[in-house]
């Protein structure tokens, strides 16, 4: 791990229990005396503590010394999403996460399915856990749209996925903000009311999982 999450990271004294104690003391076997670096994760410092005392069930840890460091992608992404299977969303954040997206938007489409429940609490966990594996100074910001057409609205200058022979690659730069369809896609409705110069597409027949689909774009527009 880059660095261990601590909401409280930044204040004098620290306090390790639960998970975080479990794994930095029991399974990494730290010992007094040495130094971990933790982030907030609301902030751009690196904060490094030294193991002052360690009992049963927890440890104390004063910070030593602070480091301003900003880790993330040098290009902003806001993705919109259509809702889903949780499962299939909450296996593709960590990979998200890594390659830098700013914000995910979870949109209710035409062919997204009623009865999916996003659990914003667990994927809250998998962005922390997803930070402290690849240095990221922050995480995904989680947001919900109430419909497709709020959404462009609130954000008029939006792409969207589909098909098309307008390519992803050529607009990368000028992507800040692109939607991405739910299994089935999007339905003729939502394309036709969509501005047609901003429907941008893959150089591929294939037909792409909506998982796949949001990958693949992040990594074309952030590296």
């Amino acid at each position: 791990m880059q660095f261990t999450y601590h909401a409280e990271a930044k204040n004098e004294i620290i306090k390790l229990e639960n998970d975080s104690f479990k794994h930095l003391i029991k399974a990494r076997r730290h010992k007094v005396g040495q130094e971990i670096a933790f982030r907030n994760l609301e902030d751009e410092f690196l904060y490094f503590y030294e193991i002052e005392t360690i009992d049963r069930r927890s440890a104390l840890l004063k910070l030593k010394s602070s480091k301003h460091n900003i880790v993330r992608a040098n290009k902003i992404l806001h993705i919109a999403w259509c809702i889903v299977d949780p499962k299939t969303v909450e296996k593709e954040l960590s990979y998200l996460n890594e390659l830098g997206v700013a914000k995910i938007t979870f949109i209710p489409c035409e062919y997204s399915q009623n009865n999916f429940k996003l659990n914003f609490e667990k994927m809250n966990k998998i962005l922390l856990n997803s930070s402290q594996q690849c240095g990221r100074s922050d995480i995904i910001r989680l947001d919900t749209a109430l419909s497709l057409e709020e959404f462009i609205k609130d954000n008029p200058d939006a792409y969207m996925l589909n098909f098309s022979q307008n390519l992803v690659e050529d607009n990368k730069n000028s992507i800040k903000t692109i939607i991405i369809g739910c299994e089935g896609g999007f339905s003729s409705k939502e394309v036709e009311s969509f501005n047609k110069n901003k429907i941008v597409g893959f150089n591929t027949n294939l037909i792409l999982k909506s998982q796949t689909a949001i990958t693949a774009v992040a990594a074309k527009i952030l590296i």
